[in-house]
């Protein structure tokens, strides 16, 4: 059977993104992150680790091949000498371990952040990968091609209604819980042929080139997480991120991502500064309807003409939900859709809801305090609370 990857170039933007910031602003950086799996699976995870240990080898088999390098240089906002640094990274199998807890799948990887951030979707897809292999792929691609089908003929019924102020625009999100490899492409083809008019591109890097789409995204938890590590103060971690930011991409990638500590603390730090040069902001957790109306909300009190700005959603959308939102803000805003696990797995199975997730930096926690229950992530209460009280946040969930 065929390796669940086979390119290094099969992952989301913004590891690169996020990657070749890390590499020119704090290379000195140390990490540890650790997979999650935050719902119960069909069968123990545990029972894969053979063929995890397997495809983990052939993932630090892997190189850069001089096209993905050429296509990546391409890109305007990559630069030479990170291209270089790719032409002769290969991820170090020391810096990866996989073993099991019971019945649980424990995977960590740890080292040099530049060397073991781009292990994470990497290790989403495997997983994912191995784990629906043992599922019914022939049923499970009929009843997915039925369900796409039916997303299609929403959203052309939708391109009948009577236009906005800022067009629909949504993008594939979903490599991380996808069911396969193979089902991603299909989707993804699929969507470009049949509704080119509102889809407009993947975060998939190398599906976005064999199939001619914009690469989409910009940044994670992760990137600002880190910096509650990196020798700013914990008050100014996220200014300093953003400001970091700024400098390596001058005006690209401008969708800043808002719920590392919860959008109230996010928008005392986004002030008029960071507002005029971003260009948006990105929703991941919360209500997408509060969290988007304090986003107009901050934008007036700044006196920044919304119509200039877009609000990116990608919390657990479908076609519907995306649609609903859209309809509820396209006349004040430009917005976008990143829709991920409704597109690429939905097949009638259940999907693995799991994450790979930031833990500590240069030896010290790191958190998430997320605007939803049970998406923060953190192993240090002591932290925790001293977060909290820095930031002002009064409420917190923690998820290990």
């Amino acid at each position: 059977m065929s390796a669940p990857i086979s390119s290094l170039l099969e992952t989301d933007l913004y590891k690169f993104t996020m990657w070749q910031t890390m590499l020119h602003r704090n290379p000195q950086a140390h990490a540890r992150y650790r997979f999650v799996c935050r719902n119960r699976p069909a069968y123990a995870l545990a029972e894969l680790l053979p063929e995890v240990n397997a495809a983990l080898d052939e993932l630090c088999a892997l190189r850069f091949r001089y096209d993905e390098l050429d296509y990546l240089r391409g890109l305007r906002f990559i630069k030479s000498d990170f291209v270089d640094f790719l032409r002769i990274f290969q991820f170090q199998r020391s810096f990866i371990h996989a073993r099991t807890d019971g019945e649980y799948l424990v995977i960590e990887a740890a080292g040099p952040q530049v060397h073991v951030m781009g292990f994470e979707i990497h290790v989403l897809a495997i997983i994912n990968e191995l784990y629906f292999r043992r599922f019914d792929a022939a049923r499970a691609a009929s009843e997915g091609r039925r369900r796409l089908q039916a997303k299609i003929a929403a959203l052309k019924a939708f391109n009948a209604e009577s236009p906005r102020c800022h067009p629909f625009e949504f993008f594939d999100f979903g490599l991380r819980r996808r069911f396969s490899g193979a089902w991603q492409r299909e989707v993804v083809a699929t969507l470009k042929e049949q509704v080119p008019e509102t889809f407009k591109g993947s975060s998939n890097v190398l599906l976005a080139r064999d199939l001619g789409l914009v690469p989409i995204g910009t940044m994670a938890h992760e990137y600002l997480q880190s910096y509650q590590a990196l020798g700013v103060r914990l008050r100014d971690h996220q200014k300093a991120a953003l400001e970091d930011w700024v400098q390596e991409y001058r005006g690209d990638l401008g969708v800043a991502l808002t719920d590392v500590i919860g959008m109230d603390a996010f928008l005392a730090d986004f002030h008029l500064y960071f507002a005029k040069l971003f260009d948006g902001l990105r929703h991941d957790s919360g209500d997408p309807v509060v969290w988007g109306e304090k986003a107009l909300a901050h934008y007036a009190k700044l006196r920044l003409d919304p119509h200039t700005k877009r609000l990116v959603f990608s919390d657990g959308l479908d076609v519907p939900r995306a649609l609903a939102l859209y309809r509820h803000f396209a006349d004040r805003v430009m917005t976008g859709f990143g829709i991920g696990t409704s597109l690429t797995n939905d097949v009638g199975l259940e999907p693995l809801n799991i994450v790979m997730k930031l833990i500590e930096c240069n030896g010290q926690p790191v958190a998430k305090l997320s605007d939803s229950p049970g998406k923060t992530l953190c192993e240090d209460e002591t932290f925790l609370a001293y977060l909290r009280q820095v930031f002002n946040v009064s409420t917190l969930v923690r998820v290990t």
